[in-house]
């Protein structure tokens, strides 16, 4: 059985580049070294339309986080591991990028077998 870690949040437009710099090249690379987890993807939320049969319909997405990171895990005790509290605090994320961040929201799925 795997699961989905979903982490979203919003950066301060100043520390947007230095934040995708070091999620990219020390946050991912660090978790990614934690046993059990499986994969990461990062995502930026991007403006869409929606065509609900009869109408397109231009969504809001004015409340929802910038950037999103995805994580495929093991298990939810993975995030309870020493292993894990070292790697979030790994780097410059803790003191240089962390601290900028707002809007962050947690959320994690099971897999759920689909026929």
């Amino acid at each position: 059985m795997t699961y989905l870690l979903i982490v979203s949040m919003d950066i301060e437009g100043i520390k947007d580049e230095l934040f995708n710099e070091v999620y990219d090249t020390e946050h991912i690379p660090a978790i990614l070294k934690v046993p059990g987890v499986i994969s990461a993807l990062r995502y930026k939320v991007e403006p869409m339309k929606m065509n609900f049969g009869t109408e397109v319909v231009i969504m809001d997405q004015s409340e929802e986080p910038t950037y999103t990171a995805i994580y495929e895990i093991e298990s939810p005790d993975i995030l309870e591991s020493n292993e894990w509290g070292e790697a979030v605090q790994f780097g410059r994320w803790a003191d240089e990028v962390r601290p900028y961040t707002s809007n962050r929201q947690f959320a994690l799925r099971k897999k759920i077998k689909v026929s």
